[in-house]
């Protein structure tokens, strides 16, 4: 669904928000995030500004890795649609992943303006605790199962570019090194 909804004040936000976001080069976005031990109030109002920091930004998801947290968990929008309900999922783990796969286009928040297609399984079950430490289990297909999947690739140090082909790698790294932005897709299109 295209966004009807970005007005300039929107998009200064989003200039705001990702200024808390780190972006490619920095050394916390290659690095493994360390299991959460406990949900506390801490954790708990860390995720609450991560989903501030999302929402401004337009993003679909934002890993705390993102933002220099490097605790295994991550923020998202529920659902297909990038305009649902927006919570967060503590030490995720893809317990099992489709056999059938396909390629999308996808961007990121740290790769600013640099779209890529990535193939991944089109349907997951992931397993972690929300944060009222209750296990959830999540069956996903379509766009929220790549999301899920985008998201946890960044708690493992793994970036979307690290997922394309030798070609779309090299330039989109040229893109990221020159400051310019790859031609994003005509389609409609998820940040995560």
């Amino acid at each position: 669904m295209a966004r009807t909804d970005i007005t300039p004040e929107v998009l200064q936000r989003r200039r705001e928000a990702l200024t808390q976001v780190r972006q490619w080069g920095d050394p916390a976005l290659k690095a493994v995030a360390k299991p959460v031990d406990e949900i506390d109030a801490d954790l708990v109002g860390e995720a609450r500004r991560l989903i501030t920091i999302m929402d401004a930004a337009l993003g679909a998801g934002l890993a705390a890795t993102q933002v220099g947290i490097l605790r295994r968990y991550f923020v998202y929008h529920e659902g297909d649609e990038v305009l649902g309900a927006a919570t967060a999922l503590v030490n995720p783990v893809v317990e099992w992943s489709s056999e059938e796969t396909d390629v999308e286009t996808e961007g990121c928040l740290s790769l600013e303006g640099v779209w890529v297609p990535v193939e991944r399984p089109v349907a997951v079950r992931v397993r972690g605790l929300d944060l009222s430490s209750r296990e959830h289990v999540i069956e996903a297909s379509g766009p929220l199962a790549r999301r899920l999947q985008h998201e946890i690739d960044h708690l493992d140090g793994v970036l979307m570019i690290d997922r394309t082909s030798k070609e779309q790698r090299k330039a989109a790294l040229r893109a990221l090194r020159e400051g310019r932005p790859m031609e994003p897709p005509a389609e409609d299109f998820e940040v995560d």
